[in-house]
C-alpha cells in the first residue's frame, strides 16, 4: 500500500492552502488549525487551542523551544472579511500566482504572514533554541479583535511570559510601534411614533438621531483643532465616525427608535471615555429638549466592540534588535488600522511591534495580493530572528519581564 505524500511546508504551499479556508469572522476555523497543528504536531511543537464559547472557532497557541519565559511569539489572525459584492477576477480563495503577487482573500491581511510564520516554526523545532518560539493564530480579529482575549486571559494566569510578540500584520515590513484604539459604540434613540399626517404630536426618533450625529460632527472638528496630535499618522488626531444609522418602518409612521452605530479612534494621548463622557452628554441634552411633552425621551449608548491602542517606546532596546534583524533602518511608523497589540500589552504585559508581508491598501477588496518579494523579505526576518534565539546573542530576547 502506498503512503500519502508528505504536505509540502514551503511558506507559498502552505499560504496556497490556507488561503482554500474561507474563514470568514463569526465562521468556523477549525479546519484551517486542523492543517495547521497536522504540519506542526510531527515536529514537536507544543499545541494548544482555546475555543469560543460556543466551540465553532478556537485561537491556537503553538510552542517550539524551552519552556521558559523569554522568547518571541508571531501573532496574526486568520478570519477575513467578506467578499460579497466584490468583483474579483479569479476565485478568491484559490491563490493565483502572477506577476511576482500573490492574489487571494487574506494574502495580504494576513494569512501570507501565517504562512511565513509556520515554516518559521517548523525550522525552529529542528534547532537547539535558549528560548521559546511561539506562533499565536486568533479568530474574529477583523471584527474587533475578539477571539484573542480569552487566550490571553488564560495566558496571563501562567508562570512565562514572552519577551516581545510580533504582530504580522502588512506594514511593508517596516516596523511599527502604534495604533490608535477604538471604542465601537450603539446609540439607541427613542422617540413616540404616531401618525405622519399628525408628526408635530409625536417625537422622531429619527430626528433625534440627526441630532446626535450633528454633535458628533462638532465633536470630531473639535478633535481636530484642539485635541492631541500625533504627525506619525496619516491622521494626526482622534476621530469619530458614524457608521450606520436605522430607524423606520413606513414612511406614514413616526419612528420610535433609531439605532446609530459609531466608533471613536483615540490616540493614546486622548482619554476616549473623557470623549465618550461628552457625547454622552449631548446624547442626554438632546433627549432632554423633549421630556416635557415625551417623558420617555432618552438615548441609550452601549460598547459593542473595542481594543486598546499600542503605543511602544521608539528607543525601546529590542525596537533596534528587529531593525537589525531586518537588515534596514526604516523610520519607525505607527498604522492607522487596528490590531490585538494593545491587547497583549494590557492583558499579557508583553512588548509589542508590528511588522509583516505587504500593504493594507491591498486588504479588504478585490483582487487582494501580496507580492512574493514581501513574503521572502519576511522569511528573512524571521530566519534571523531564530538564529538569534539559538544563539542566545540577543538578551533582549532571551529574558523576559514575566515570572520565570
Amino acid at each position: 500500500m502506498s503512503q500519502a505524500a508528505e504536505p509540502s511546508t514551503d511558506p507559498l504551499s502552505v499560504l496556497d492552502r490556507l488561503i482554500a479556508f474561507p474563514t470568514l469572522s463569526r465562521q468556523s476555523n477549525l479546519e484551517l488549525l486542523d492543517y495547521v497543528e497536522g504540519l506542526l504536531r510531527p515536529v514537536g511543537a507544543r499545541l494548544e487551542r482555546f475555543q469560543s464559547d460556543d466551540g465553532t472557532r478556537a485561537n491556537l497557541w503553538a510552542s517550539v523551544g524551552p519552556e521558559r519565559s523569554g522568547g518571541v511569539v508571531l501573532s496574526g489572525h486568520c478570519d477575513v472579511v467578506p467578499v460579497e459584492g466584490q468583483n474579483w477576477t479569479n476565485d478568491p480563495f484559490v491563490m493565483t500566482r502572477k506577476n511576482g503577487r500573490l492574489y487571494g482573500r487574506g494574502t495580504a491581511d494576513m494569512k501570507g504572514f501565517l504562512s511565513v510564520a509556520i515554516h518559521a516554526i517548523l525550522n525552529a523545532a529542528e534547532r537547539d533554541l535558549c528560548a521559546p518560539l511561539h506562533l499565536a493564530i486568533s479568530y474574529d480579529e477583523e471584527i474587533g479583535c475578539l477571539g484573542v482575549r480569552g487566550m490571553l486571559d488564560a495566558l496571563a494566569a501562567r508562570p512565562f511570559r514572552p519577551a516581545l510578540c510580533l504582530i504580522g500584520e502588512p506594514t511593508g515590513m517596516q516596523v511599527a510601534i502604534g495604533h490608535k484604539g477604538k471604542r465601537g459604540l450603539r446609540a439607541c434613540c427613542h422617540g413616540q411614533e404616531g401618525h405622519s399626517a399628525l408628526a408635530p404630536n409625536a417625537l422622531n426618533a429619527l430626528h433625534m438621531g440627526a441630532a446626535l450625529v450633528e454633535r458628533l460632527q462638532v465633536r470630531q472638528e473639535d478633535l481636530r483643532v484642539n485635541g492631541s496630535r500625533d504627525d506619525a499618522y496619516e491622521i494626526p488626531y482622534s476621530t469619530v465616525h458614524v457608521g450606520m444609522m436605522q430607524g423606520g418602518t413606513a414612511l406614514n409612521i413616526v419612528p420610535n427608535t433609531c439605532q446609530l452605530d459609531f466608533e471613536i479612534r483615540n490616540l493614546a494621548t486622548d482619554d476616549p471615555d473623557e470623549i465618550l463622557g461628552h457625547i454622552e452628554a449631548d446624547a442626554e441634552a438632546i433627549a432632554a429638549a423633549h421630556r416635557n411633552r415625551f417623558p420617555d425621551a432618552r438615548i441609550e449608548i452601549e460598547e459593542i466592540s473595542g481594543y486598546p491602542g499600542l503605543e511602544t517606546p521608539p528607543d525601546a532596546s529590542f525596537v533596534s534588535v528587529i531593525q537589525e534583524l531586518l537588515g534596514r533602518r526604516d523610520p519607525l511608523i505607527k498604522v492607522a488600522f487596528g490590531t490585538e497589540g494593545g491587547l497583549y500589552q494590557q492583558r499579557l504585559g508583553v512588548p509589542t511591534l508590528i511588522c509583516g508581508p505587504g500593504h493594507m491598501a491591498q486588504g479588504h477588496k478585490p483582487d487582494e495580493y501580496v507580492e512574493e518579494t514581501q513574503l521572502e523579505e519576511c522569511a528573512r526576518l524571521l530566519s534571523a530572528l531564530t538564529d538569534a534565539l539559538e544563539q542566545g546573542e540577543t538578551e533582549d530576547l532571551i529574558s523576559s519581564t514575566g515570572r520565570a
